[in-house]
């Protein structure tokens, strides 16, 4: 665990007035204490709180009941959805280790609301603007990338950047702002979207048509001139597609089958821009007998368009371990983050606060309770991208000064643990020294000798 973490997670007293997840009548005591909780007993920090997940972890693999119910029972005794970062967080944890339970033995293992579901809430294009706004885990990315997409694009008179985001088009009225400024006028921008996006908040509640006419509007009125297109409108979802993994994955490849030079109508003289925020990490990784997985026959794909930039931006976490326990102290460690940010500035019961926590809360519940195709969340970190970009012939290019001006600008906005780093060629984003997002800039190698760009290898 972080030392930072340790630090400010502190202990927490073990209340007993929060409804008990179990189904146990009210005079039924507890199971005994097993030796492996004692010690973490009357008060827990963080470090505590990761242990008794992580035995909890090791009950349910080892299908040890008992033990997992011991354990579930001491953490429902912390947990609370409205109570300090510690007992919100253990909150979403143990949803999603109960969850897990009654997926592996349901009739052994009976709790209150084992059953539940997390909302998908759609949210309006200004509920979205106020959500990334929130805190700077998204608009670090937009930042970063913009100022280097604007240097990447100097001299061209059209400009085509293919967009892949999980926050529908949220970065571009920034980026139409900077070109209407331009003392030699704007280049005329095209974006191209896919239809189909992973399931994951945040959820708007208008269609990526609508949202691309609004942003056409936005640039109409700056004077930039402006085109929108969504490739893939003949692949239609039902609703049980949407809660198929398999189906996804199918659309995911159907949608791969579109990254080629005439079905994006690429032209000549335009700069193309490959833009990838918090997305990459939901094409599988699975080669499932094939020479290649869809991770890298994306890479592949993009490489073959000749981009003039690639930008890619993620969580700086790895949670891609097959152990359910790697995957624990992993993401413990990481989303701990965000409940800790949203804690110095918002109050317990704000409805920000609580709906921001329950799509953290819904990426918990896949990264845990779900095994195989079902989990989606398979993040890798900063570094291990890297090293998959540059095996797939890319060179990072560095982040030029004005741009961690900019970024450092964005982050002063923001509460003072909000701070940033270089590691190698990439920004990371951090909070209280803890690393959370990356960003990285990539060129193929063939673009960099044709121009003769100051990319790097290593």
């Amino acid at each position: 665990m972080h030392v930072h973490m340790k630090a400010e997670l502190k202990a927490t007293s073990i209340s007993f007035q929060n409804p008990t997840l179990f189904n146990t009548h009210q005079n039924t005591p507890p199971l005994p204490e097993p030796e492996e909780l004692k010690g973490c007993l009357g008060s827990l920090d963080g470090a505590c709180i990761e242990k008794l997940l992580l035995h909890c972890a090791s009950a349910l693999e080892s299908n040890d009941i008992t033990l997992a119910q011991q354990v579930m029972w001491v953490l429902n005794n912390v947990a609370s959805p409205l109570g300090d970062t510690n007992q919100r967080l253990t909150s979403w944890f143990l949803r999603a280790l109960i969850s897990r339970a009654s997926r592996i033995c349901p009739t052994s293992m009976n709790f209150k609301g084992s059953n539940y579901t997390i909302q998908r809430r759609l949210m309006s294009v200004t509920e979205l603007a106020g959500y990334v706004d929130l805190i700077p885990w998204h608009r670090f990315g937009f930042c970063a990338s913009n100022n280097e997409i604007f240097k990447s694009i100097k001299g061209f008179k059209r400009v085509h950047i293919l967009d892949f985001s999980i926050t529908p088009c949220m970065q571009w009225p920034t980026f139409i702002d900077s070109l209407a400024k331009l003392p030699e006028g704007p280049p005329s921008l095209r974006i191209t979207v896919p239809s189909f996006r992973p399931m994951v908040p945040p959820l708007v509640n208008i269609s990526i048509h609508e949202v691309g006419q609004r942003l056409g509007n936005f640039a109409k009125f700056k004077d930039v001139p402006f085109e929108f297109n969504v490739i893939g409108d003949n692949v239609s979802l039902t609703s049980e597609d949407l809660s198929n993994i398999e189906s996804t994955n199918f659309h995911f490849e159907s949608m791969l089958s579109l990254l080629n030079p005439s079905m994006l109508n690429l032209r000549e003289d335009e700069a193309l821009v490959i833009n990838c925020q918090n997305w990459l990490r939901y094409l599988s990784d699975d080669r499932k007998g094939q020479n290649i997985s869809l991770r890298d026959a994306f890479m592949n794909l993009v490489k073959g368009l000749n981009p003039q930039i690639v930008l890619l931006v993620d969580e700086d976490c790895d949670l891609s371990a097959s152990s359910l326990t790697s995957r624990i102290t992993a993401s413990f460690n990481h989303l701990w983050i965000p409940f800790d940010a949203l804690d110095t500035f918002l109050p317990k019961d704000s409805c920000q606060r609580t709906e921001f926590e329950s799509d953290i809360g819904q990426k918990i519940e896949n990264i845990i309770s779900f095994e195989g195709h079902q989990r989606i969340e398979r993040l890798e970190s900063g570094m291990q991208m890297s090293q998959r970009m540059k095996n797939a012939g890319y060179f990072s290019v560095p982040f030029c000064e004005e741009t961690v001006l900019e970024v450092k600008g964005l982050l002063d906005e923001h509460a003072s643990g909000w701070g940033m780093k270089r590691e190698e060629s990439m920004l990371v984003l951090t909070w209280k020294g803890n690393s959370c997002v990356f960003a990285t800039a990539w060129v193929p190698s063939e673009i960099r000798d044709h121009i003769g760009m100051d990319a790097h290898v290593s």
